[in-house]
C-alpha cells in the first residue's frame, strides 16, 4: 500500500512538473504565434538612427552640441524653451524660415513661446544659426 501511495504521488508530481514547465505543442505553437506578433509591429527608429548619414543632421547636431542651446532646450521636452520637436511643428522646413529663425538665434526675442526671453547670441555666424536650424527643422515628429 505504501508503494501505491508512493507511485501515485511520483506520477502526479512528474505530470505536475511537466505541466507547469509548459512542455507540449500547444505552448510550441503559442510561442511562435507570440513571436510573429511582436515581429509584426512597427519598430519606431530613433531620430539619430533615422538621420545618422544625412549632412544636415550632423552638422547642425555637432553646432548644436558645441553651443548652450542645450541649456534651454531638449529635443522633446520643453525646459526653459520650447522642444525642438515644437519648433519643427510649428515651422515649414524653407529656406525662408530657416533664414528668419537664424537671424532670431542671432538677435534673441520674446514673445513667441511665451515671456521668457530667448538670449542673443551674436557670436554664432548666419551659417552657424542656419545649420542649427535647419537640424531642429529635422526634428518635425
Amino acid at each position: 500500500m505504501k508503494l501505491n501511495f508512493l507511485t501515485t504521488s511520483v506520477v502526479v508530481l512528474l505530470a505536475g512538473f511537466a505541466f507547469s514547465c509548459g512542455g507540449g505543442e500547444k505552448a510550441a505553437e503559442s510561442n511562435t504565434e507570440e513571436t510573429a506578433s511582436v515581429e509584426a509591429a512597427p519598430v519606431e527608429v530613433s531620430l539619430e538612427d533615422k538621420y545618422k548619414d544625412d549632412p544636415v543632421y550632423i552638422k547642425g547636431l555637432e553646432k548644436v552640441k558645441g553651443s548652450d542651446c542645450t541649456g534651454c532646450h531638449q529635443i522633446e521636452r520643453k525646459l526653459i524653451g520650447p522642444a525642438y520637436a515644437d519648433v519643427a511643428a510649428k515651422y515649414e522646413n524653407t529656406e525662408a524660415n530657416v533664414a528668419m529663425l537664424a537671424q532670431k538665434v542671432i538677435a534673441g526675442g520674446v514673445g513667441v513661446w511665451g515671456e521668457i526671453p530667448m538670449a542673443a547670441h551674436p557670436n554664432l555666424t548666419e551659417e552657424d544659426a542656419s545649420d542649427m536650424v535647419r537640424y531642429i527643422l529635422l526634428l518635425r515628429k
